[in-house]
């Protein structure tokens, strides 16, 4: 099953050779390109998410849909390989299935805009963009819901469709998608700004077909791709190795009580190709909480993962995805069965990135290993009538995506409360605060919750939020059960924490995943996020870069001996009480350093949890053990 194309100029198009400063003057008109969709899309979109988030993910694609620039993948070729209709010029496609479109979005509330570009009738290149909306329907405000056993439970599923059919717009479908949403003046401006995007990406492809050549755009293109192809194909022979090397990380649960899930992978090469291979990888769960991980997809963050960290120059594309084979078993965490839930896909996400981080780490863990942080994306859900107007309540909602720890690296310390995307901001205080019934009173770093090391984890941070009406708050967040985990000698990051204070005075610890949570004006939510692992050892830190950190109230006095270093009553370096110190922690740590330090086994690290206070007995997981699904 595939798509076909229906061109009215069936003259081929040939590929020819390019000079150099041609390719290279391409190269960037495309760059700037991909740029200018970001921001038609940011200056017209309605909702936080993406007008001030940048919650969205553009590209600019090649005939047979692998992305030549972007932010992070194509999703163009799987989608491609499950659509089984014809494809004609004007067209434009919309769907949020990932079951539909071979995963080439993952949950509901991610609509994908497709858009093929035509040049005189011929068939030249794609450009697509999807953005998360606001809500998708379903159970809970925000289209989330933690206890969703199954995908009919999570909104309006949208099986590719032309929006667009030949430059017309099929408005009684978009009225009926709409009809379907809480938040449907948002979702129209938000579709439409994709839609914008798109178009404005289509156009300059033309104008630069015009300029210098269908025939050169094209084979630029392909240029662009092999380029790509032969510096992965360098990177992988270098630092993946014939012999297989294995890591596990943990998702802590699925918010219905069970947990937590492995989710484990072996790595090896044969020949210039890298393997990848989940085998052992728990069952799916019974909620939302799993990620159908498309193949295609796990490749892009395979290569945007190695190109940022071995060299950021090489322009990221899918040129390199025949150097990859990823084999992930049917019915588990990462490749669920119909019609499981997929709503929360983005905490099993975020931990593939801490495991990508470790396996390809291990073979030059100096230059390549990160230590743990790329854990996950908070969300939080409000939603309810606000009344202070007088008159009459006014639906509002709120979803924000938090911030956590960014790891300890090789090239230094991770940085405080930043997004696991690196395209996305924080949406400004003063905007939440003016477009919803909010104050926010605290929003900081959390001072040592970075792991201590050589190079510190990134702390977390904590916000509070003031609710000024009444209604209804949803939390989803990860890391509060395992830890990030520190290496090379770092120490782990602290995990996150909620704690519901109530006007009356009665403070509430919630779960990491929680929703349908009742608050009132007045009640205040400290949502407290996970710090980064530490890189490295932690007593051949500079101590004046520890007192720097004191100073800048990223680390505690007290927090300071865990590098070893002791500081005096004006802040200033005890140099002979620091070596002193420092001798004692390294004779008691002994010489043998591991790698990795997670925090104990995970038996080790249940057992503490169970008797630590922050989490009450009702909200205590009972690891059950996992069944087949």
């Amino acid at each position: 099953m595939t798509a076909t194309i229906i061109q009215t100029n069936q003259e081929p198009l040939t590929e020819v050779e390019v000079d150099g400063v041609t390719v290279d003057i391409i190269e960037n008109a495309l760059r700037n390109a991909r740029e200018e969709m970001d921001t038609v899309l940011f200056r017209t979109a309605m909702s936080p998410g993406i007008r001030e988030q940048g919650d969205c993910f553009p590209m600019i694609a090649n005939r047979e849909g692998k992305m030549v620039v972007g932010q992070f993948g194509s999703f163009i070729a799987p989608f491609l390989r499950a659509y089984d209709e014809e494809i004609e010029e004007g067209d434009l496609i919309l769907t949020n299935d990932p079951y539909l479109c071979n995963a080439a979005v993952s949950h509901l509330p991610d609509w994908v805009v497709l858009v093929p570009i035509f040049k005189d009738g011929r068939h030249i290149a794609w450009s697509a963009m999807f953005g998360h909306m606001s809500d998708n329907g379903g159970m809970v405000p925000g289209s989330i819901p933690i206890e969703a056993t199954t995908i009919y439970q999570e909104g309006i599923r949208i099986p590719p469709t032309k929006l667009y059919k030949k430059g017309v717009l099929q408005s009684d479908l978009l009225e009926l998608i709409l009809h379907n949403v809480r938040t449907p003046q948002w979702n129209r401006f938000d579709l439409n700004a994709l839609v914008a995007a798109c178009n404005t990406a289509a156009k300059r492809c033309v104008e630069l077909a015009e300029r210098f050549g269908d025939d050169v755009l094209v084979s630029t293109m392909e240029v662009m791709l092999k380029r790509n192809y032969d510096a992965m194909k360098h990177i992988i022979e270098l630092f993946i190795p014939e012999e297989p090397r294995e890591f596990e990380d943990y998702l802590c649960d699925d918010g219905m009580g069970n947990g937590p899930y492995r989710i484990k992978c072996r790595l090896w090469r044969e020949g210039s190709t890298a393997i990848f291979d989940f085998d052992g990888t728990d069952p799916q769960a019974q909620s939302s909480v799993n990620f159908y991980l498309n193949e295609d997809m796990f490749k892009m963050f395979f290569g945007s993962f190695t190109i940022n960290v071995v060299d950021p120059q090489i322009v990221f594309n899918d040129g390199f995805y025949d150097l990859v084979d990823v084999r992930i078993p049917e019915g588990t965490l990462l490749k669920p069965k119909f019609p499981a839930a997929l709503s929360g896909r983005t905490h099993a996400l975020g931990r593939i990135f801490d495991l990508l981080g470790a396996l390809l780490g291990m073979g030059a863990p100096e230059q390549m290993l990160n230590a743990a942080g790329f854990s996950d994306s908070p969300h939080l859900f409000y939603s309810g009538y606000d009344h202070r107007s007088g008159k009459g309540g006014e639906w509002f909602q709120l979803f924000q995506i938090g911030f956590g720890g960014v790891p300890g690296r090789p090239v230094g310390d991770g940085p405080d409360g930043h997004s696991l995307w690196p395209g996305f901001t924080n949406v400004p205080n003063e905007f939440i605060e003016s477009y919803f019934p909010l104050r926010i009173e605290r929003y900081e770093t959390i001072c040592d919750s970075g792991g201590a090391g050589l190079h510190r984890g990134g702390n977390g941070l904590s916000v509070a939020y003031r609710f000024l009406a009444d209604g209804e708050i949803g939390i989803h967040d990860e890391r509060w059960l395992t830890h990030p985990w520190g290496v090379l000698g770092g120490e782990t990051g602290r995990r996150s924490t909620k704690k519901l204070v109530r006007t009356d005075g009665s403070e509430q610890w919630l779960p990491a995943k929680v929703e349908g949570i009742k608050v009132r004006v007045g009640d205040l939510l400290y949502y407290n996020t996970w710090g980064g692992g530490g890189w490295g050892d932690p007593f051949a830190r500079d101590p004046e870069l520890v007192r720097q950190d004191v100073r800048r109230r990223l680390v505690s006095t007290e927090g300071a001996k865990r590098y070893g270093v002791v500081l005096d009553g004006d802040g200033k370096v005890d140099t002979a009480a620091t070596e002193s110190l420092r001798k004692k922690l390294r004779h008691e740590r002994g010489e043998d350093i591991p790698l990795f330090n997670l925090g104990g086994s995970i038996d080790e690290i249940k057992s503490r949890c169970e008797e630590e206070t922050f989490l009450p007995p009702p909200v205590t997981p009972r690891f059950p053990t996992q069944q087949a699904a």
